[in-house]
């Protein structure tokens, strides 16, 4: 269904249903309501390509902009595309404090370039941070890498074609201008691919670690005790 501002009866039931995404400001996956559209006879003055309407999420009330594509312009009414592109992504959340200082620092960026949509930013951010890691995980660091990112691809069933990119930009031994240029959908997967990896070398060691020497140390508070009664 099209998404319909007329010029006389104003928005049109299309718009009414509501769209549900993740909200950047909240982070909670919300519906989203209409809260503010333009004047749909200025949008048949100036005939824009895009056009964008404030919705608002039901969760926080804040208000998210949305872009959306204009399919027609008719007599007496604008037809939207359904497809939006999201201005304001939600941060991506991850345990940072278990990557090394310099990985943790490209990491860092690398999430800020993907939240603003700078994917081929994001790609070469996402190189820097790996080699960073590789670095830090010493001898045979990157082919213990390779072999975890191929696992990751096994687990999710990416076919070779459409993962070539993400190894490209990860393994490539190339200059930052050879990089592959990455779609949204090629660099969703290069972000959940990288996370995966991060988990397995580092946050799943880091926790466990953790969570051991927290038991090995009740075990010894509780010896000592024994001990002195």
């Amino acid at each position: 269904m099209m998404i319909i501002l007329d010029k006389e009866q104003g928005i049109e039931s299309g718009l009414e249903e509501r769209i549900g995404l993740e909200c950047p400001y909240c982070g909670v996956y919300a519906h989203m309501s209409p809260q503010s559209v333009p004047d749909a006879a200025s949008l048949l003055r100036d005939k824009p390509k895009h056009v964008g309407l404030v919705y608002q999420c039901d969760a926080c009330h804040a208000p998210v902009f949305l872009r959306f594509a204009v399919r027609e312009y008719a007599d007496n009414r604008v037809e939207l595309l359904r497809n939006f592109v999201e201005l304001e992504r939600p941060k991506e959340r991850f345990a940072f404090s278990y990557l090394p200082k310099h990985t943790e620092v490209m990491f860092r960026e690398a999430l800020s370039c993907y939240s603003n949509n700078s994917f081929n930013a994001f790609a070469s951010m996402c190189r820097r941070a790996a080699r960073s890691s590789f670095a830090a995980l010493g001898e045979g660091g990157k082919l213990r890498a390779f072999e975890e990112v191929l696992a990751a691809q096994d687990i999710a069933g990416i076919d070779d074609e459409t993962f070539a990119p993400i190894k490209a930009v990860l393994f490539g031994t190339g200059q930052q201008e050879d990089l592959p240029l990455l779609n949204r959908a090629q660099a969703g997967i290069l972000l959940e691919i990288l996370k995966d990896l991060f988990y397995q070398c580092f946050v799943r060691h880091g926790k466990l670690t953790r969570a051991i020497k927290v038991r090995q140390f009740f075990v010894s508070e509780e010896k000592n005790s024994l001990q002195s009664a």
